[in-house]
């Protein structure tokens, strides 16, 4: 009997082929969520890393502040914003780094202690409304969104509000709204605030600023000479209307820029 010779059929050819692709996509997307994955892994754990560098400089500088311990809902906040996020690539690898990183333009992200203190000097709830003068990449509000605070933030570059404004948005942080404008002036339009955080050193507390402040309300504010040791400053409105203000600690912030009444 003759031998029968046999021939692949060309659409089983092409389903071979089209299993191979498809095996090859599924492995290449395997990979690269395996890869996402340890990323994640990895930037969580530099974060961790960070909170607890925070909590043993509170416990170092505790004599200073006023306090050894930072609220647990501020450290869980900061523990869960992705601060690599708010630096530019070239500086992610620093992005946990307990130190203040330059974002342009002649302004910075805040140490993470810093705006940890700042932030449990704010002691704020649920709810609350916050103003903040100098959104610079947007990393402070999005700590205090984090705390389910309404944030109104305004910075005087207008470059840095851009950006900032896109990327609290594509990282989904909605309760933050952000414009460009001289933040001295406050943002009276959505005033009184609750808080008052201040990301810049001024020479004197802005009256605007005590204007927007609810009674009981509370404000934190490096006050000093630009690119000196400047004091942070807790002001506080009594339900009467009276202001007191404590200085908290020695820091150094870039000056608070714009007009002037």
């Amino acid at each position: 009997m003759p031998s029968r010779t046999r021939f692949a059929h060309p659409d089983w050819l092409a389903g071979a082929a089209m299993g191979s692709r498809v095996r090859q996509l599924l492995a290449l997307c395997f990979a690269v969520c395996l890869n996402g994955t340890v990323q994640a892994q990895e930037l969580a754990l530099q974060r961790q890393a960070m909170v607890q560098d925070v909590v043993q400089m509170a416990r170092s500088f505790g004599l200073e502040t006023g306090t050894q311990t930072i609220d647990p809902r501020v450290l869980a906040a900061l523990g869960r914003v992705p601060r690599h996020e708010f630096v530019s690539s070239a500086l992610r690898n620093s992005a946990y780094d307990n130190r203040p990183l330059p974002i342009g333009h002649g302004q910075t992200i805040s140490q993470p202690y810093i705006v940890a203190v700042m932030t449990d000097l704010l002691d704020v709830d649920r709810g609350d409304t916050a103003l903040e003068i100098g959104t610079g990449s947007g990393y402070q509000a999005a700590v205090l969104a984090e705390l389910g605070v309404k944030v109104w933030s305004i910075e005087i570059v207008t470059t840095l509000a851009d950006e900032a404004g896109e990327r609290l948005r594509r990282l989904g942080y909605s309760g933050v709204t952000t414009r460009a404008g001289d933040g001295y002036h406050g943002w009276p339009d959505h005033g009184p605030y609750d808080t008052i955080i201040v990301t810049a050193a001024a020479s004197h507390v802005p009256p605007p600023l005590l204007q927007q402040l609810k009674p009981g309300g509370r404000m934190v504010i490096p006050v000093g000479a630009p690119f000196q040791t400047q004091q942070l400053m807790l002001v506080e409105k009594r339900p009467d209307g009276a202001v007191t203000t404590r200085q908290m600690m020695p820091v150094r912030f870039v000056p608070l820029t714009g007009g002037r009444d």
